[in-house]
């Protein structure tokens, strides 16, 4: 009867597990999804093709959008994130199509090498990283950031050239340092941006600094010297989660 279901076709080919295994991990989700709905459809199994692209996509959005969204995303281990949906990709091939793909190499079908899954994991590799890395360069501002270096510890100040001078981050530098905040003890970095006439001074900090009364007076007292040598500019200082600017925590204007 199970031979009977599945009618080979000795022009098709099919993935077996441990070569999904090999392609997702390379290449994630959408190849996983791409590998397993190539077998449903040799397996005479079309009706769960759109099924298994729907999960897939949908794990891919979940998995990548997880990155921007997760707090210290930096300090997961690379390789813990590929192995978990590796791993769920292989038991799912397993459970569903596990049975049938053996059934179908016993009768007389073929599978594909282990060099074709890993082209395709390369390939969803290349056509997953590269939004990521379009998305990161758009909305990360420090990225094509200029980066200009003050005093003995070499204190940054990064800046995009089409919105600050280099002379108005000069400026910002010698204001920081007059008030202590450039000094010889810590090296520190800022991002600086202007908005109209107003210069958003953005300070990475270690976790929960933005609420700590001590630390917050500090800088209260920091943007009060630093609007006082600015008289024809509004300082506002963004603090922010280390790392990521994006992500303001508290800002004092």
């Amino acid at each position: 009867m199970e031979q009977d279901l599945i009618k080979i076709d000795p022009t098709k080919k099919v993935y077996r597990d441990r070569t999904i295994w090999a392609g997702t991990f390379l290449g994630g989700p959408l190849v996983a999804g791409y590998l397993i709905a190539e077998n449903f459809k040799v397996l005479n199994e079309s009706e769960k093709i759109k099924t298994t692209w729907f999960i897939s996509i949908l794990g891919t959005l979940i998995i990548f959008g997880g990155i921007f969204l997760i707090p210290n995303v930096d300090k997961i281990p690379r390789q813990l994130i590929p192995l978990i949906y590796t791993v769920v990709a292989f038991y799912i091939v397993k459970y569903y199509q596990g049975a049938k793909i053996e059934e179908f190499i016993k009768n007389g079908g073929k599978a594909y090498s282990w060099w074709r899954a890993l082209g395709i994991g390369l390939i969803g590799t290349v056509v997953t990283v590269i939004p990521i890395i379009g998305i990161v360069y758009f909305t990360d501002p420090t990225i094509s950031a200029t980066t200009k270096f003050y005093g003995k510890l070499k204190h940054e100040i990064l800046y995009n050239k089409s919105n600050v001078s280099e002379n108005e981050a000069d400026k910002i530098a010698t204001g920081l340092t007059n008030s202590g905040f450039f000094d010889e003890t810590q090296q520190k970095s800022v991002f600086v941006k202007k908005v109209s006439s107003s210069f958003e001074i953005s300070i990475p900090l270690i976790a929960n600094a933005w609420d700590n009364p001590e630390a917050i007076s500090f800088f209260e007292q920091l943007r009060k010297d630093m609007q006082a040598q600015f008289s024809n500019n509004k300082i506002i200082l963004n603090l922010c989660l280390n790392n990521d600017i994006s992500q303001v925590k508290k800002k004092l204007e």
